[in-house]
């Protein structure tokens, strides 16, 4: 079963490389706004967050289409049901899913992990077991 993905506000330093990942691994395309995690600065002070689905469920339960279904632990979006009508991404309670005018379905974290594994300052960890 995968594990969500925590990011540390700390560690961070903003780079945005899990954004170009991100949209490399599921979308082939070198465009952050196709990503499914989204880092924003804190300023003035000098940290950073991050929104990333944490697999709450909330999006399978407000579908419509019956569309979106947990498989291994992960909440998936089936590209043939959904109809892209939005209720996801506004009942999302961590504002974790996202649109783009090319897309024909919103955006959500896979758990593929490679944001953990290329952030260079190992800010993006997996969920500990416990």
């Amino acid at each position: 079963m995968k594990r969500p993905i925590i990011v540390d506000g700390l560690r961070c330093s903003g780079c945005r490389t899990c954004h170009l990942v991100c949209s490399l691994t599921n979308f082939s395309v070198n465009n952050p706004k196709k990503s499914a995690i989204r880092v924003f600065g804190l300023f003035p002070e000098p940290r950073f967050e991050a929104i990333v689905c944490n697999q709450c469920g909330r999006c399978a339960e407000v579908c419509p289409e019956d569309a979106i279904k947990k498989k291994n632990g992960v909440y998936v979006i089936d590209r043939k049901k959904c109809t892209n009508c939005g209720a996801c991404v506004r009942e999302c309670p961590s504002q974790a899913m996202f649109t783009h005018s090319d897309l024909k379905t919103p955006i959500k974290c896979v758990l593929c992990y490679k944001c953990v594994k290329m952030c260079p300052m190992e800010a993006i960890t997996v969920a500990s077991s416990e």
